[in-house]
């Protein structure tokens, strides 16, 4: 009996989200639905004895344990919709009269629209040609007159319409224009029909919004144009109440932007959104956020990006979407690094997606053909740029330039940054012939003695640098082995002779001064990860046989505690992913 009431349960919940499909996909009540909040759930004010009350504030209270038809749910729900879009909210002093002959005028106009199933399919609402006129006739009917007018609502023996005491409902701080929305799908419903009956382009290409603004990238804005070509616009609800999207998020792997309709978001705010999210998935903002924290880099990412549509002049803005003067002139990762400094505040502000939610969809080189990926966008943005300079087609801020003109160029890898690091504290020896030690090379004529090509003893004096190396479980052996081959490499092509290794793990282990190509086989990964660095640091400052300006190389994967380095010029070279539990001062090398 038990299962039997489940499964009883589970197809009414079938039938209800069958007729709420067939509302969303209805081009008239299709607007409506996406605006209003339609819950079916216990707790809410729903009809005892009927299927759905519409509030005021636009809400549609449905209730849970009827089994009504898919056809009856789709019907009702229309008919709550209704009573929003025709304004039939109006303070009455029979209030209970009014309510009749609204349901009156919903039904004669579901009825010619033969939308839905009846609720009593043995009845039909007689035709009313003006509510208010009807309105003051009731006043002076029998009840038997009165009759033929009743029990069309959808809240069974109650009213369906509730004056809600709650603030007006708003997606996004914007308040719902209901007559207005059901204009718009009257609208798009007539030209739908008018498109299909003179065998036109299909109608939702030229219909919309969303797909006027990808146009008008296309045909009159050359440096998006060939990317907004490629991208496709998804403007689903239902995907957008899953992936908890509040306007609009992008997810440039599979070239698609999500925009929720329900934002509301005129034809200007369109374009500017658009923009928003093309820039996001060209200028790769979701790879080059490398180790850094997912939503604060958005956030930044925000800050900049909305900064140049504003300069540019591309669409209008939206209300609410970050913005600050004091970030001018900022790249990304320069506005990152003021906003970690005050979490409190950052953590606060909303994106695109919503508060606490980067509007960059999919993680990071998650398609297989990510160099291609990577190849279009570069290819895109810098065609764009050119044709856009080429056409005079309007004003590019600088930082948007430098940043498009960056992608063309490859990457500089992190032992490049490194060796420019140690080049900075070793100059390249400079040597001078001496007989001291005669050139062997003299096959063909020995008797002639020729000089050597050797450097100063004393020019090697003070050459070295530390190594402070972390031991612990949690390295790992392969980054180990790339980090202190580099290290090795660079060494011995600048002739630093040696350098001091300390180890550290629970404790510090001062191996002394080493050749840095020995490093690597005297090495072993032992422990459980967690290690105390301060130790070693103290180590190297009381060493009497090494330079107090000398630099450090610390190793490690940013699993260790606060270190404190007196003066000393350093550098950390981690595995990338990886985070220091502290600020660092000197430079920081990503591991690849």
């Amino acid at each position: 009996m038990k299962k039997a009431h489940k499964k009883s349960d589970k197809q009414a919940a079938e039938f209800f989200q069958e007729g709420l499909e067939v509302v969303y996909r209805h081009p008239i009540f299709g607007k409506l639905a996406r605006a209003a909040h339609i819950c079916r759930d216990e707790g809410r004010a729903y009809p005892k004895d009927g299927l759905c009350i519409v509030a005021s504030a636009g809400y549609v209270y449905c209730n849970p344990h009827s089994k009504a038809a898919a056809e009856k749910w789709a019907r009702a729900i229309a008919h709550a919709l209704l009573h929003l879009g025709l304004a039939h909210f109006k303070e009455k002093a029979r209030q209970q009269d009014w309510n009749v002959v609204c349901d009156c005028a919903v039904e004669n106009f579901l009825s010619d629209l033969k939308f839905g199933r009846p609720l009593d399919e043995f009845r039909v609402a007689p035709p009313i040609k003006d509510e208010d006129v009807l309105y003051e006739r009731l006043e002076f009917m029998s009840p038997d007159e009165k009759w033929e007018y009743s029990h069309f609502g959808t809240a069974g023996s109650e009213e369906d319409m509730m004056f809600s005491s709650k603030q007006e409902f708003r997606w996004y701080h914007k308040k719902n224009d209901w007559p207005a929305l059901f204009a718009e799908g009257l609208q798009e419903a007539v030209w739908n029909a008018v498109s299909a009956a003179s065998d036109a382009v299909h109608p939702r290409r030229l219909n919309s919004k969303y797909e006027r603004a990808a146009e008008w990238f296309i045909n009159s804005y050359p440096l998006l144009g060939a990317i907004a070509a490629q991208f496709h616009i998804i403007a689903d609800p239902q995907i957008c109440i899953r992936e908890q999207i509040s306007i609009a998020a992008v997810m440039p792997a599979m070239l698609e932007i999500y925009i929720n309709p329900a934002a509301k978001l005129d034809d200007g705010e369109v374009k500017f959104v658009m923009a928003h999210e093309f820039l996001h998935a060209a200028l790769r903002h979701g790879e080059r956020r490398a180790w850094r924290d997912p939503y604060l880099w958005n956030v930044a990412c925000d800050f900049v990006i909305n900064r140049w549509l504003t300069e540019m002049g591309v669409g209008e803005r939206p209300e609410g979407l970050l913005y600050d003067e004091q970030f001018n002139g900022l790249n990304v990762e320069a506005v990152y690094d003021i906003i970690v400094t005050d979490l409190r505040t950052y953590r606060k502000l909303a994106t695109l997606r919503g508060v606490g939610l980067g509007d960059i969809l999919g993680a990071p080189n998650d398609r297989k053909a990510d160099t291609d990926l990577d190849e279009f966008y570069r290819r895109s943005l810098s065609q764009g740029l050119y044709y856009h300079r080429e056409q005079g087609r309007g004003y590019l801020p600088s930082g948007l330039v430098e940043e498009i003109r960056a992608l063309s160029a490859p990457p500089i890898l992190w032992d490049v940054e490194l060796a420019r690091w140690f080049d900075s504290y070793f100059a390249p020896l400079t040597k001078k012939r001496t007989y001291a030690r005669l050139s062997r090379r003299q096959s063909t004529t020995p008797d002639i003695p020729r000089p050597n090509w050797s450097s100063r003893e004393e020019a090697l004096d003070g050459r070295t640098f530390g190594v402070l190396l972390d031991t612990s479980g949690s390295m790992e052996r392969p980054l180990l082995a790339a980090a202190l081959g580099a290290i090795a490499s660079y060494a011995a092509s600048r002739d630093v002779p040696a350098a001091r290794v300390v180890f550290c793990d629970a404790a510090a282990y001062d191996m002394g001064y080493m050749r840095p190509e020995d490093i690597a086989g005297t090495v072993k990964v032992r422990g459980r990860g967690g290690t105390v660095l301060q130790p070693g640091i103290h180590l190297l400052d009381e060493a009497d046989d090494f330079p107090k300006e000398a630099p450090l190389l610390i190793i490690t994967d940013g699993q260790c505690d606060k270190i404190v380095l007196h003066g000393r010029e350093h550098a950390y070279l981690m595995p990338i992913g990886a985070n220091l539990p502290f600020a660092p001062k000197g430079k920081v090398f990503r591991l690849k």
